[in-house]
Order: C-alpha cells, then structure tokens, then sequence
C-alpha cells in the first residue's frame, strides 16, 4: 500500500537497547550514513525510500512539479505508522539529508530513510527500524561491523590552484569596489584519489576523533565535520550558530592569544561577520519569534583555526519545520555573500567548477520536523565522477574536497589563500 501520494507507507519502531560505545561500527562501510557530536548522534542502515532531486531525474518526472524536500517529507512523515516509546531527539523516523549549493548544480540533492537506525543521546542508545510494507527489502543486520584495513588518499590542486585562486580573490574585490556585491564567498578545489573498497567509516572516525566539537557527517558519499550548524529545530526551540571570520592558531600559548584577540578587533572580519549575522536574522524573522543574538560576536576555538561566531535563538511562530529553514537560509551570507543573488552570479563567474554539494546543508530531519543541520564545510565528496587530472581506475575511487574565505573590500589575496589552507586541514589530514 501507498500513501494518496505515491509515497509508500513506513512502519517504523524504536526500542531502547543497551547504551552503545561505537556508533560507527554499526553503518556501513562502504556508504555510511552518520551524523555524529562528542560521541552522540545516529548512524543509518540500509535505505527503504526518500526523496531525489538533480539534473539526472526519472524519465517523465517534471522538476518544476515536484514538491520541495519539506513538502515531500510531510506527507511521508503524516502516512507513516510510528511506534516510539524513547522521544529522544534522532528516534522514531528520521531521514539523513544532503543538499546542492547552487540550484544549477549537476549534483544530487537526497533524503536518504534508511531501514534501520542506531543512535545515542547523553547515555542512553535505541534502534530504530523502517520498513516499507509493500516492499520486502529484508531486515537488515543491526550489529558491530568490524573494520577494514587503514588506507589513505591523495588530495592535489585542481581547476583553482594557489596562484589562480589569488587572481579570483582580486576580481571579486573589483566587483565589490564596482559595486556588484558587498560581500562574496570564493572557494578553491583539491581533487585526488582514495583505494577502492576503502572502509569509509576510518574517515569518519579521524574527523570525528580530531575535532570532536563539530558535526561530523557522511551522507551518500559526502564526509566532513563541519563546525557551521545552518540550524536545529526541536520542539519549537530554533537555534543557530553563524561563523564567519577566521585566523589560524598560533604555534604556541602566547601567538594563540594573540590570533585570538587580532581575530576580535579585524575590522574586515567583524565586517564580513556582520553581513553574515544580519543574512541569518532577517531569514529567520518571518518564522521565528523571541529571535535573539549575541551582541558581539565571540571567538571560536577548534584545533586548526579561530572563528568569529554568534549564536541565535529563538521559537517557531509558524509551522515550520527544520527543513522549512533550511530551504529558507541557504545560502546564507557565510557561504555565499551579500547580496545573496548577486553574490551566487559572481561565485558562477569566477569560480571555474561546480561546488557540488560543499557549503549546500547537510544533516537529519525526524516525523515531527525537528532536526539538526549544518553547512557542508570542512569535507570531501567521495566517488563524485572523473576528476580533473586523474585517470578513473578499477582501483581507486575520485575524491573532491573544497574551501572557501570570505572576501569584502580590504581582502588581501595571500592572507585568504592562507585561510583555505587552513580549512582544507581537516580533510587533508584525516585522508593521510
């Protein structure tokens, strides 16, 4: 049977189980599904149904007429039979999610439902398992999975090297100083390679080992660990953490301190900052009341850099959902620039590639709506295609990975080369 939509109806049951050590053990190695903080989150297993958008859809199927990630998740979330005794936030139906930067973009934008689903909240563990009823797709195995072999990747330049890049940063100063946009987010590439049949969950792990106070992802093939939430809905509660302005960390106590503190008092940092702030607060507004942020920004540490960062609350005034949000805030200034739409023209001109799904949302959404999402920073897109300066062989898979800096009008050309070297550090580091 299936929903008046065409959707099919979902069984799912959550049952609490005992607490779980090592989530990623439990999601496959070949394409997990993970969403993970300080050793909390979900994994998923398998993949019952969800919902597909990009340039290479069904024959017959109209992209202008198909509903949007929210509408379609609605309606399969109100047919779906849901038996949830737990209520924590990842039980009961979720779905993992994956988004295109650029409406133009070649890549796929994906809810993927998987069939079953492990998680863990402040101690306690469940699982969950999804099932289509008028497809037998079998019950899929919920146990550990031991883990392969250690292996490792090759990133080099690829269509934006260091030199290039340097001459984009100038040209869209020139399209600031000419009055095009105020702001713009410029990215450069890397591409290379990693061993076919390598266990994706040991780049997960490094990530989410190295920088335990992020959001660490795999979603079809996209894996990173973003310190950017784009936004979390839970019952009714709205929040967002916006981060833009960066500084590497110093190389001992006292340069750290002050790269923090030259960080706080960046003229062109608090600017780019600012436009980010004010991007998230004026989406916001129409669905979020009691909306408040931080006076002034605060400084953010991770392992590898210092940020700017504000953060934003508020409660849901209407009937918005999580993924309501998401289709309303990206992109935002952070990853894109001011103004939005001629920001994304300039970003087309100049940058020679497609981001794909870098800097698009990534994350999960339950039934009910609520869910956690963050910008797809800080990662690499596995098995994307033929790569740029690389043969395709039967024993290697393609691997993109992407960083980006913000650049206002005092926006020096090697001091944001610098910034994407420092961002590309997680992903490079975890694929070595």
């Amino acid at each position: 049977m299936t929903s008046a939509y065409g959707l099919p109806r979902l069984v799912v049951e959550t049952r609490e189980i005992e607490p779980v050590d090592d989530l990623l053990a439990f999601t496959s190695p070949a394409s997990p599904l993970a969403w993970l903080r300080r050793g909390d989150g979900i994994v998923g297993i398998g993949e019952v149904g969800g919902y597909e958008r990009g340039p290479r859809l069904p024959p017959g199927v109209d992209p202008e007429r198909m509903p949007s990630p929210a509408e379609s998740w609605r309606l399969q979330a109100a047919s779906a039979q849901v038996d949830d005794p737990v209520g924590l936030p990842g039980t009961g139906l979720v779905a993992f999610g994956t988004f295109a930067f650029d409406t133009r973009s070649t890549a796929t934008s994906r809810l993927v439902i998987p069939q079953a689903v492990v998680g863990r909240h402040r101690g306690r563990s469940w699982v969950t398992r999804i099932r289509n009823i008028t497809a037998d797709l079998g019950e899929p195995a919920v146990e550990p999975i031991p883990y392969g072999p250690y292996w490792s990747g090759t990133l080099g330049p690829g269509s934006l090297a260091p030199a290039a890049y340097q001459a984009a940063v100038r040209t869209a100063v020139d399209a600031i100083a000419a009055g095009e946009i105020d702001k713009v987010v410029l990215a450069r590439d890397l591409v290379g390679t990693i061993p076919a049949g390598a266990d994706l969950r040991r780049l997960v792990r490094a990530l989410a080992h190295d920088y335990p106070d992020t959001w660490t992802y795999a979603v079809d093939g996209l894996i990173g660990a973003s310190p950017e939430t784009l936004v979390t809905v839970s019952r009714g509660a709205v929040t967002a953490r916006v981060l833009a302005g960066t500084i590497p960390r110093g190389a001992d106590a006292t340069d750290d301190a002050e790269a923090s503190d030259s960080l706080a008092h960046s003229a062109k940092d608090i600017e780019e900052h600012r436009y980010a702030v004010r991007s998230v607060l004026d989406t916001l507004g129409p669905h979020v009341r009691d909306l408040r942020a931080d006076a002034e920004p605060f400084t953010l540490e991770l392992p590898n850099l210092w940020h700017l960062a504000t953060d934003v609350a508020g409660d849901i005034a209407d009937h918005a959902s999580s993924l309501d949000l998401v289709a309303a805030l990206h992109p935002t200034a952070a990853v894109a620039g001011t103004p939005t739409d001629a920001a994304i023209e300039v970003i087309r001109r100049i940058e020679p590639f497609d981001r794909g799904r870098y800097a698009g949302p990534v994350g999960w959404v339950d039934g009910t709506g609520d869910g956690e999402w963050a910008i797809a920073l800080r990662c690499a897109q596995i098995g994307s295609g033929p790569v740029r300066g690389y043969a395709e062989f039967s024993d290697t898979v393609p691997v993109v990975a992407h960083a980006g800096a913000g650049i206002v009008a005092a926006s020096d050309p090697e001091t944001e080369l610098l910034e994407t070297r420092v961002k590309f550090r997680p992903i490079v580091d975890a694929l070595a």
